[in-house]
């Protein structure tokens, strides 16, 4: 086996589950920064197979049965969807839980740790960031398809696995006291960006009112929809499985697509030291554009969620941006920062793109008329 440290309770939690062979290696995997996540390799008669192992953060994920719950039923949901329109290779590649000895779709080890299984999902990868047209375009229609999949899931409301995540007015609030509490005495350094979020604070309640008198409709959707959580085909580049479900939940098509403008069609990292670099890139917009409204999704979606899309990439990081000033203010107590103006830098940058993204709305808004006219 690997000497690769590994968490000591992990001999228990393999013995949870029934896996065929031996265990050759066990190795961090992936970029995240919420879980724990391990590669293994396990030999068996058939040949090496194998399985993605997570320590899901219960810090963070309060009520774990209730996420895996989600899980189950929206992966089952989407494995005899594929298997439906594709057949069953299809269906296997994908995400697949695998349960436990004992039937549950997690384990836990005697410090009460969390502990769930993947297959792997092998002859795909995934990218940290979009560095092609192409990329966003497939990007797009996988988390479109996604939310057209999962439009008919039975079995009532998932739920809420990070309550009020994406409620820009709860984020608003706690933005708000979090100026007025000054715990850490840095409000006086940030006036700019303070002012800043306080000018904007309209927008916290566009879509959310729009919710409210029913012009926009709720969806299950998958709410962190960066590139890197969508497998890419090693050979054709498709989309093959959008994976980390862990906040899937009730929310808006809107909040899926702005994040996607956010993340993929932003000029620079989101902590980049210099706000200058960041900027909306308008070619990958109206890629976003071109494969969200050509998924499966895009027929469904009314004309007043068609007419934000362009704003959903503003509110989203909006909401982004005033969730870093939040925890500058509040001592860096929620995201890990790697220096003591992480957050304030991570703000700026946020606050970049969005006066790019008010510059740019008339363009955004032709392009979004010039792709769906065109369909």
């Amino acid at each position: 086996m690997s000497h690769t440290p590994v968490p000591a309770e992990f001999p228990e939690v393999l013995a949870a589950y029934a896996l065929a062979g031996r265990l050759v290696s066990a190795e961090p995997y992936g970029s995240g920064h919420i879980n724990e996540t391990y590669a293994i390799v396990m030999a068996a008669d058939a040949g090496p197979r194998r399985y993605i192992f997570q320590k899901v953060n219960h810090l963070i994920f309060k009520n774990v049965p209730a996420l895996m719950d989600n899980v189950r039923r929206v992966t089952e949901h989407i494995a005899a969807k594929v298997r439906a329109a594709e057949g069953e290779a299809a269906a296997r590649r994908a995400l697949t839980v695998v349960p436990a000895r004992d039937g549950r779709t997690f384990a836990q080890d005697a410090g009460s740790g969390f502990w769930r299984v993947y297959d792997f999902i092998e002859g795909a990868h995934t990218v940290d960031r979009v560095e092609t047209e192409a990329q966003a375009r497939v990007a797009a229609r996988a988390f479109g398809d996604f939310q057209a999949q999962l439009a008919d899931l039975p079995g009532g409301r998932l739920h809420e696995t990070i309550p009020n995540f994406h409620h820009t007015r709860s984020r608003f609030e706690t933005f708000r006291r979090a100026v007025a509490e000054d715990c850490v005495g840095r409000a006086s350094e940030v006036k700019a960006e303070i002012d800043f979020a306080f000018a904007r604070e309209a927008d916290a309640d566009v879509l959310l009112n729009r919710l409210a008198r029913g012009e926009v409709s709720e969806r299950v959707t998958h709410n962190d929809t960066k590139i890197n959580n969508v497998m890419l085909d090693d050979v054709t580049g498709r989309a093959v499985a959008v994976i980390d479900l862990d906040t899937i939940m009730p929310g808006l098509p809107l909040y899926d697509f702005g994040e996607m403008v956010r993340t993929s069609a932003s000029s620079t990292f989101e902590d980049d030291p210099n706000p200058g670099n960041m900027q909306l890139r308008l070619p990958l917009f109206r890629a976003l554009v071109e494969g969200y409204l050509g998924s499966a999704v895009g027929g469904v979606l009314n004309a007043t969620e068609r007419a934000h899309l362009g704003f959903s990439g503003k509110l989203m990081t909006y909401e982004n941006g005033i969730r870093f000033l939040t925890d500058y203010l509040q001592g860096d107590t929620y995201y890990k920062i790697k220096h003591p103006r992480h957050n304030l830098e991570r703000c700026r940058t946020q606050f970049a793109l969005i006066r790019s993204l008010e510059a740019q709305q008339g363009a955004m808004a032709r392009i979004v008329d010039e792709v769906f006219g065109g369909r």
